[in-house]
């Protein structure tokens, strides 16, 4: 899991970096699905068992893919303007977005320990945006796009995964956007100017496909879970690329309400892990329960029997 975030990471500097290239956006974001979708399926050798990447549900599907393209999409264009820390501040909030509509959407409603964690976090989104002075702009906006369609996203993930198979949640979450935006591209003229542009726009599909693919691999060694801390790491590789790369670190605002919004998260995640444990006490007592009566009403019928 480190590792994926720092494949992100690569990810999120890299788009940054062409978009203030003067690189078209919609070409950024196409082409990392685009090439995505060629390293799934080379990777997962669909031509051998195609039926594994069969959509049970393909307006889910498609539905899906648009709502991460949308989350691509929006994360691009805020780079244009703010930090590499800033964006992924405000994505972190999105935790807690899920959390609040798993409820109405899920049926997983929260209690008042992880509200006060919700509200928390916002308090940390209106310390780095401070709206009223001067400071939120279109790209905080874009940052809250992005954010809100990967809470969109990740439920639909959560309510798709018990009908569609891993390979097709992998394969069209890209594959969707890749075809449907293929007949805007002539409309987006601003293209990588030099090689070097175009092997860094390349390379965008490269890092999405790899880190996709090490979350896969993390969950078969670690349960969920355990690997709920680690997409905070992202915050460390993210100050680190933004002052190579572009000179940049984050003012006092924005690092204080990155804290509190990572604070809050990881609360979200502990107060999550005790509530499962809780249950799993629960159920493992009910279960010694049931099996004393039974064991109970097995010998009262043995003395009924005699």
């Amino acid at each position: 899991m480190l590792s994926v975030y720092v494949f992100f990471t690569f990810l999120d500097t890299s788009s940054k970096y062409l978009v203030l290239a003067g690189v078209s956006a919609l070409i950024v974001a196409w082409t990392r699905f685009a090439v995505h979708v060629l390293i799934v399926g080379v990777f997962l050798r669909g031509w051998r068992e195609p039926l594994r990447f069969r959509p049970a549900n393909l307006p889910a599907h498609i539905t899906r893919g648009l709502l991460l393209f949308g989350s691509t999409m929006f994360n691009i264009l805020a780079l244009r303007t703010l930090q590499l820390v800033e964006t992924t501040s405000i994505y972190f909030f999105g935790p807690m977005v899920i959390t609040a509509l798993a409820g109405p959407l899920l049926g997983e409603w929260a209690g008042w320990r992880r509200w006060l964690a919700i509200m928390s976090g916002f308090v940390g989104v209106l310390i780095i945006t401070r709206p009223g002075v001067g400071v939120f702009g279109v790209g905080h906006l874009f940052a809250l796009g992005s954010m809100l369609s990967n809470s969109f996203y990740v439920i639909m993930t959560r309510r798709m995964s018990a009908t569609e198979t891993s390979e097709s949640l992998i394969l069209f979450s890209a594959l969707a956007p890749a075809v449907l935006l293929l007949p805007t591209l002539p409309f987006s003229p601003s293209l990588p100017q030099d090689g070097w542009h175009w092997f860094i726009l390349l390379m965008l599909g490269v890092f999405g496909a790899i880190g996709h693919w090490l979350i896969v691999q993390a969950y078969r060694l670690a349960t969920t879970t355990a690997l709920a801390p680690y997409p905070y790491s992202q915050m460390i590789w993210m100050i680190i690329s933004g002052l190579i790369v572009f000179n940049q670190f984050p003012d006092r605002w924005t690092l204080v309400g990155a804290t509190v919004i990572v604070a809050s998260g990881l609360y979200i995640v502990h107060r999550e892990h005790r509530l499962r444990l809780r249950n799993r006490a629960t159920l493992g007592a009910d279960a010694k329960r049931w099996q004393k009566n039974f064991d109970l009403l097995g010998i009262d019928g043995i003395r009924a029997g005699l």
